[in-house]
């Protein structure tokens, strides 16, 4: 082989490598340099990107040899390069010891904007930065989004992205390195409120941290998945011969191979391990046959020697002709054919309803198929049991959104005990729902098992494009009716979802859709009813927003639709019909607590009034007004562009709801050096559970946070904290977290009254002390006949107010009352299972759900009148989240899910053509990158929920989900023209403009009329 010789972070190597290396493989799999990371294999998203005699490239397409004798420079040497940069300059003496102090500028910023989650992107980010910054130090943001337009980050919505790129380019000019801005919270606790870094920071930004496709095992052998050719077909032979007979090439397998059950699925049990015998294949994902061989090439290569012969048959390419009673059934074996669920919402008399409304409004919406996107690609690596000391069980490691559920179908479909396998959760690049169905999982773990040996199974992005569950497209008809006050007197809805070849979670995202179809008003009268269909299509199942998404965009339309009816502000027929304490809504669920709506309505109305006041006139070319405008969302013409503000509002439920069990287990274990560890198996994807996690223990035990480690997604090492979905983690498993610390803390408090010889409650903990509170015990003395408690101690932060009284005498470091505890016999780990509030199924009355957040979007955009471009230009938001447990990260989510939001409407559709896929490369999935990313003005309302972790509900999805309708509004309100179908077509809306139409029904990747 030819010799390629190559200096990597100031290191020269030599090695001998096939001539079809990449860059990205050499230093990944030659040099172990995992920190360059491979996302998209076609130069679309810039998370390989390195440094090459100092310009950025693409490593996953750059041919290794153009690197001969090059200077390569990846994300594990900036931080050194930096340091011996900065000795050159100055005194090695004046070194700090923080670690933090030891980074790159850009490194550190990252870390203390929160331009972080889930990290697969940041290598990628930094570099391309680096490169920026060193050819111009003084770039603005402009040159900053022409500089990482072509560097994807799925997480951040690229707000703190740019604002760490900024802070780190006035460091390198030698200024200091400024923070965040952010929101204003109230008063924050010592840990609980903190916009403190998240834990695993420093490792994401100097890449360290290990992804699934990371890790490397000595023996292992790679898999590589044989899939339909057809949307539905039957599997009436496999001929695996001629694969078998390459060399290097150790097994295929197929259905026959499944030693146990042979499907799997999160409710229902209906999506086969292989398509094959029994099962016909009935998408294009389908797996046929699994290919092990000596290296990933080699398996690849085998796929193309299987020949299959198929029986095909006819295809069920949407919902609404899948109901047909000619439909082709899809699964023959369940009673209701091709329906998975028929969802119903029945309140008060609709009917008449309509006879008390003024104003009717019915329209009928369509949302697309959209993918998750996450920028690392599914990969399972499975362990035998018993290859080594550390590995006595079957063990899988793969980044999983529900360890405990990828176990119980991985033991399932190979016969074996849930305790024989283990699941070892590695760090995820994204989620966002996508990886809570079973991916390569059983297939890694079947085929270690028969092989002996570890294997790896690596998905592509085109395989991942193929293969794993979408966001369901929906048809939603709905009818509002009004009085002409504005009261808001009936609501009828049909919704049909495609939930695809199989169910997944279906069922419960379009129960989602229905339940929320009446959006955050209350509405006396309702009739609602959701087909969930099976198709031949993609599967369909969680994706932020499960299932509101699709029904806000409908019901936040026909809003609009109706306040233009009746002549009213949109935000004050929002007012007179929202969700309030006292309300009920379209389940029956009344509310008695914690509904912020009213003040997000105020806080961006607010904020929309300023930019009329302050920012308009700023405006080149801007009209000068005389007097206030008449709306603040009338259209203000500049050049050849119209601007227009929309709004929108939503609402969200926390936690599984529909009388699902929902409950979490959290241990906690305390050390003699004065730390403590929080684990839960719950999933880390980004949104820094870690740090929700950290800081409610901390709270509890009063230690500072740097002193709590969290350990998560362990099915062995880790209690059972429930699937990271429907936005109930903070609230489920920060309760857990937070009450095994208070349960550790009251057992340490026990000792130390003995001790100290006073009761328990006055024992406070904080700042990694543990002391009596003089001023508490004074209290409880001078209370007459007081059993000795003081409540003020079980409030959630040890009763500590900043100002507690104590003695030098009677107070001990928290390493100090561990080992009291340790030396009177008390064990210093427990765990705590938390059960969330019961709720009730849906059509039984009482509470569906135990929590919901809320939100209000507005949105300013600008659309070109001349070519029909729209781009949102500026974004005020208001989210009721209940508790900031970190505004860092809690802003974070939220621009995230605004940008994703932003691509809902504008710009993402997964587009299959007689359910084949027309999108299958990255670059062909336009979702939003830098360049889109608008000005954004968000506010946190903090109505507290009484059983929530110091009052927190659930964010990671209503930030996504009232913006796509915001921006439709907008756009209607610029241009006078209505769409009715996301994403939008923006061709088709400047062909509208000129006709002179008031509506269309045309989306982005439609075929042509």
């Amino acid at each position: 082989m030819p010799e390629l010789t190559l200096i990597v972070n100031g290191i020269s190597h030599t090695l001998d490598l096939p001539h079809t290396r990449t860059l990205a493989q050499v230093l990944r799999y030659d040099l172990g340099l995992t920190g360059t990371k491979v996302a998209c294999n076609e130069a679309e998203c810039g998370s390989c990107t390195v440094i090459v005699n100092g310009q950025s490239v693409d490593s996953c397409i750059y041919p290794a040899f153009k690197a001969q004798n090059a200077t390569i420079l990846t994300i594990e040497g900036l931080a050194p390069e930096w340091q011996q940069c900065r000795h050159d300059a100055i005194d090695a003496a004046s070194e700090t010891s923080d670690p933090l102090e030891q980074l790159h500028p850009l490194q550190q910023a990252f870390v203390t904007h929160g331009a972080t989650q889930c990290g697969f992107c940041t290598p990628g980010l930094i570099l391309q930065a680096k490169t920026l910054l060193d050819e111009n130090p003084n770039s603005d943001d402009d040159a900053i989004k022409h500089s990482l337009k072509d560097t994807y980050c799925r997480c951040t919505g690229y707000v703190a992205v740019l604002s760490a790129v900024r802070a780190a380019a006035a460091k390198l000019r030698g200024g200091e390195l400024t923070g965040p801005t952010l929101p204003q919270v109230m008063e924050p606790l010592q840990n609980v409120g903190q916009p403190l870094a998240r834990p695993d920071a420093i490792e994401k930004v100097t890449g360290q941290t290990r992804y699934a496709d990371d890790y490397h095992f000595p023996g292992m052998l790679h898999g590589a998945t044989l899939r339909s050719a057809h949307p539905h077909a039957r599997i009436v032979s496999i001929d695996t011969s001629a694969a078998l007979a390459l060399p290097g090439v150790h097994a295929v397998f197929t259905h026959k191979d499944v030693p146990g059950d042979p499907r799997h699925g999160l409710v229902e049990n209906d999506w086969p391990v292989f398509a094959g015998g029994s099962y016909a294949a009935r998408y294009v994902g389908d797996p046929l046959a699994l290919v092990v061989a000596e290296s990933e090439e080699v398996a690849r290569a085998a796929l193309q020697q299987i020949r299959v012969e198929y029986e095909v048959l006819p295809a069920v390419t949407d919902p609404v002709s899948a109901r047909q009673p000619d439909a082709t059934v899809l699964h023959p074996d369940r009673p209701t054919g091709n329906l998975l669920k028929h969802i119903k919402v029945r309140q008060g008399d609709v009917a008449a309803g309509f006879a008390q409304a003024d104003v009717i409004i019915e329209r009928t919406y369509r949302t697309p198929m959209t993918e998750h996107a996450f920028l690392e690609p599914e990969c399972s690596i499975a362990l035998p049991a018993g290859y080594d000391d550390e590995h006595p069980k079957l063990t899988v490691y793969v980044g999983s959104q529900i360890p405990y559920s990828d176990r119980r179908q991985i033991a399932k479909s190979l016969g074996l005990e849930d305790e024989e396998v283990r699941i070892r959760g590695t760090v995820m690049g994204g989620g966002f729902g996508g990886k809570e169905d079973i991916a390569g999982q059983i297939h890694a773990a079947l085929a270690a098992t028969l092989t002996g040996r570890p294997v790896k199974i690596l998905y592509t992005r085109e395989e991942s494009l193929r293969f794993h569950p979408k966001r369901h497209a929906t048809i939603i008809r709905v009818k509002t009716g009004a009085t002409r006050a504005g009261k808001l007197v009936a609501v009828e809805a049909e919704l049909y979802g495609d939930s695809g070849a199989y169910a997944s979670l279906g069922d419960k995202v379009m129960t989602r859709a229905t339940t929320h179809a009446t959006g955050p008003y209350v509405v006396a009268n309702t009739k609602i009813d959701c087909y969930a269909m099976y198709t031949n299509n993609a599967p369909c199942g969680a994706f932020r927003g499960f299932g509101v998404t699709q029904s806000a965009f409908a019901v936040e339309s026909n809003m609009d639709l109706l306040a233009q009816a009746l002549e009213m502000d949109p935000v004050e027929l929002r007012r007179i019909n929202a969700m309030r304490v006292g309300a009920t809504t379209a389940t029956g669920q009344h509310l008695r607590e914690s509904v912020g709506l009213l003040q997000c309505l105020d806080q961006v109305e607010a904020s929309i009034n300023r930019w009329w006041q302050e920012t308009l006139p700023t405006l080149p070319g801007a009209p000068t007004f005389t007097t206030a405008p008449t709306s603040l969302f009338a259209p203000v013409q500049i050049g050849t562009k119209r601007y227009a503000w929309g709004l929108a509002a939503g609402y969200k439920n926390t936690g599984l709801g529909g009388g699902a069990p929902d409950k979490a287990e959290a241990e906690v274990e305390v050390y003699p050096d004065g730390r403590a560890e929080i684990r839960t198996s719950s999933a880390e994807m980004g949104q820094n559970l870690i740090g929700v996690l950290v800081a409610c223990t901390a709270e509890e035990l009063g230690l500072p946070f740097q002193q709590v480690n969290a350990l998560v997604m362990d099915t062995d090492l880790t209690p059972d904290g429930g699937p990271t979905t429907a936005s109930r983690q903070t609230y489920v498993s920060g309760n857990a977290a937070r009450l095994a610390a208070r349960a550790m803390r009251e057992r340490m408090q026990t000792v130390l009254a003995e001790k100290f010889d006073v009761p328990p409650d006055v024992i406070a903990f904080h700042e990694g002390l543990a002391y009596v509170d003089e001023e508490r015990l004074a209290r409880v003395k001078a209370a007459n006949g007081s059993n000795g408690h003081d409540h003020n101690g079980q409030n959630g932060h040890n009763g500590h107010n900043g100002a507690a009284k104590r003695s030098p005498s009677r107070t001990i470091p928290f390493a100090e009352a561990v080992q009291a505890m340790l030396a009177e016999g008390r064990e210093a780990k427990l765990r705590y299972e938390y059960w969330a509030p019961k709720t009730q199924p849906l059509g039984t009355g009482g509470d569906m759900h135990f929590a919901f957040s809320y939100a209000v979007h507005a949105a300013l955009v600008s659309v070109d009148i001349e070519t029909g471009e729209v781009a949102v230009e500026q974004v005020a938001t208001a989210h009721d989240v209940g508790r900031a447990i970190n505004p860092l990260s809690l802003t974070g989510q939220i621009e995230g899910g605004i940008v994703m939001g932003i691509g809902n409407a504008l710009t993402e559709h997964y587009i299959e053509e007689n359910s084949v896929p027309w999108t299958r490369h990255l670059g062909q999935y336009k979702m939003p990158g830098i360049k889109h990313t608008p000005v954004m003005e968000n506010y946190i309302i903090e109505a507290q929920t009484a059983d929530g972790p110091y009052g927190a509900k659930g964010v990671g999805e209503i930030s996504s989900i009232p913006i796509s309708p915001a921006i439709a509004n907008a756009i209607a309100t610029a241009v006078g023209v209505r769409c009715r179908a996301l994403p939008v077509d923006q061709d088709a809306l400047l062909l509208a403009m000129q006709r002179g139409e008031a509506e269309i029904d045309r989306r982005w990747g439609d075929p042509p009329a």
